[in-house]
């Protein structure tokens, strides 16, 4: 990493209150830490090396499942996940609910357009997996319907 963008990213950290920094640019890493007392200059730390492409690493230990089983609702676009049609409103489902194909579960608003979000399943929601005003991705799971 070039050492004008480290020099950079400690007078960043020198004006502000943030208590570190850590920057990754591919393989290399950087990261700013401020030291315990407040007058002290921010330490640089560089993380331990990368194992050689040559040298593979364990393969880590499949995660037990943390969600429910059933079928996922996704994301179709990128935007501000609403759990309810209005602020004083409740939500439109909450886990328990039972919901037809065709309910609509939330809305998703993307440029200033709402767009309903229905659910493609009959069953009960068996989870949300977002919370209200959370920014959502193409693709990303925001329910479980249990079928």
């Amino acid at each position: 990493m070039d050492l004008r963008k480290i020099k950079t990213l400690i007078q960043l950290l020198q004006e502000s209150e943030l208590a570190e920094i850590e920057i990754r640019d591919g393989e290399e890493s950087v990261r700013l830490s401020r030291a315990s007392t407040a007058a002290a200059a921010p330490a640089v730390a560089v993380p331990a090396a990368l194992p050689a492409p040559s040298d593979p690493a364990p393969a880590p230990e499949p995660a037990a499942p943390t969600q429910p089983e059933g079928e996922q609702v996704t994301s179709p676009m990128v935007g501000t996940f609403y759990a309810a049609p209005s602020p004083t409103s409740s939500a439109f489902v909450k886990v328990g609910d039972p919901v037809n194909a065709g309910d609509v579960l939330c809305v998703i608003e993307a440029m200033k357009t709402m767009n309903h979000i229905e659910s493609e399943y009959s069953g009960e929601v068996a989870a949300v997996l977002v919370e209200n005003l959370d920014p959502v991705e193409y693709g990303q799971p925001l329910f479980i319907i249990r079928t």
